[in-house]
């Protein structure tokens, strides 16, 4: 029997980084046939070519090269590169992950061509149809034919959307298996200590969201409260290159850049950014997986939104939902030592992709 393709869709970082372990899952495997297809929703060296060495893949195996745009410009040309491709060497599995424009476009493609499709890390809400993502979330999840969620409340959450229960499956979190994997190189880095920084006596900060970084009313106040901070323990802001120009459109570089005691850096390759995130003493951003990785690390993490598709890791977490307003007030709790343990969510173990890996199996009937 020839191994079934199971083509893995990525577009942004955190895609890579959750389809890496999963393709060396079905790789050791002699019923599957992982392809990776990057988007190109998102290029940028640190941020995809170096990531992919990291994580031990050595290339892509497709790249659509559809590049920046609009919502809608984006999403219309990876279905249209996407399905010339499944046209041309059609999956027998399409696998899809988080929520970027790419995982809605790609399951549209799976979905109408009758190629069945799977969501990595499904289930996640936010409560919260501005944001784009969410609504790539809910059409993902709709379309999809199975459903691995991490964790029991993203189950929840399509049960009450009426999903069948037998397409749901809780795998865990996939992220932490790329940690747990690359653990070894990751404490061995030397990043911290580089930068002259000593272990859980510095705040990491990164920041990308466009209701954060895209008006300079959102954007100045957060500067404002960074620089503050700053004066109270060393600051690392490892900036995405949306939030580098930014900085530069609405004249706020240069202040970020001379406040004492802070760091500006550009986006940092995985291993090295780990190693920095792990030696923190606080996290501030609004990134997804960092909600979920400074949960797992047991490292105060406050985020910069009004509400989280993870809330599982402001129930049982380290993770804060702030404001620009109250950040000072928050840091100083970090600071007093006034902040709560992890409990870590169950399979957040590091064995996600082996449960996923399996998951199919079964499906595929190999």
């Amino acid at each position: 029997m020839n191994p079934q393709t199971v083509h893995l869709i990525a577009a942004a970082r955190p895609n890579f980084m959750k389809v890496a372990p999963l393709f060396h899952a079905l790789k050791a495997t002699d019923w599957a046939k992982p392809v990776l297809v990057h988007t190109g929703q998102h290029y940028d060296h640190n941020m995809s070519d170096a990531i992919l060495g990291d994580l031990g893949i050595p290339t892509t195996d497709f790249h659509l090269g559809v590049g920046s745009g609009s919502h809608a410009e984006q999403t219309g040309k990876v279905m249209i590169a996407y399905e010339e491709l499944c046209l041309d060497a059609r999956p027998d599995w399409t696998v899809v992950v988080g929520d970027v424009n790419s995982t809605a476009a790609c399951a549209m493609v799976g979905a109408k061509l009758w190629i069945p499709v799977v969501h990595l890390e499904a289930g996640l809400r936010s409560g919260d149809r501005s944001m784009p993502e969410e609504i790539n979330r809910l059409v993902t999840d709709a379309i999809s034919d199975l459903l691995w969620t991490p964790s029991a409340d993203a189950d929840e959450n399509l049960l009450r959307e009426g999903v069948a229960r037998d397409k749901i499956e809780m795998v865990g979190n996939i992220m932490i298996d790329s940690f747990e994997m690359l653990r070894d190189r990751i404490e061995a880095a030397g990043a911290r200590e580089g930068l002259g920084l000593e272990t859980g006596g510095y705040a990491l900060v990164t920041l990308h969201r466009p209701s954060n970084v895209d008006s300079a009313e959102s954007l100045q106040p957060i500067v404002e409260e960074l620089i503050l901070t700053a004066r109270r323990m060393p600051v690392v802001f490892v900036a995405h290159p949306r939030t580098i120009n930014a900085l530069q459109r609405f004249g706020l570089h240069e202040a970020l850049s001379a406040a004492p005691a802070l760091e500006l850096l550009e986006p940092v390759p995985y291993i090295h950014f780990m190693n920095i995130v792990a030696g923190a003493g606080l996290v501030i951003t609004d990134s997804g997986g960092l909600q979920e990785e400074t949960t797992y690390l047991d490292i105060p993490c406050l985020t910069l939104r009004e509400n989280t598709e993870r809330p599982i890791t402001v129930a049982q977490g380290t993770n804060r939902l702030v404001r620009a307003t109250n950040l000072a007030e928050h840091v100083d709790k970090v600071l007093a030592g006034d902040w709560p343990s992890s409990i870590c969510p169950p399979s957040w173990d590091g064995n996600t992709a082996h449960r996923a890996a399996e998951s199919l199996r079964r499906r595929a009937a190999v």
